[in-house]
């Protein structure tokens, strides 16, 4: 089994930051796609951002694009989310998921169905 804790989450004004952190096992850094998703009330969980840390290949959903940064600390085994310029809209829970490498594609890393673990959650709230 893999386990994900997340941490990082909290309150912050319009145009303000937060990094998110995810520590994960090593076996899921070899062998997963490592992505981060959100979920609003009442909206469905979107696909923010995705890492495979056996590549280094980074994806980006359009409207995070140029304001978060998906990151790896391997020697932690840690999978970071550096929000940027953050918005009123970013408000919602975040969660860290894993899932088989192939899901870290342009097409693919968003389907949250495909991914096999889950983290608790972490609240993001962004105040105007």
């Amino acid at each position: 089994q893999v386990q994900l804790v997340e941490s990082g989450g909290g309150s912050v004004q319009a145009g303000g930051s937060l990094r998110l952190s995810c520590a994960a096992s090593r076996y899921t850094y070899i062998n997963y796609c490592m992505g981060w998703f959100r979920q609003a009330p009442g909206k469905e969980r979107e696909g923010v951002a995705a890492i495979y840390a056996g590549g280094g290949s980074t994806y980006y959903a359009d409207s995070v694009k140029g304001r978060f940064t998906i990151s790896q600390d391997n020697a932690k085994n840690t999978v970071y989310l550096q929000m940027n310029s953050l918005k009123p809209e970013d408000t919602a829970m975040y969660y860290c998921a894993a899932g088989p490498k192939f899901l870290c594609s342009d097409y693919l890393f968003g389907g949250a169905y495909n991914y096999n673990y889950w983290g608790q959650g972490t609240q993001v709230t962004v105040s105007s």
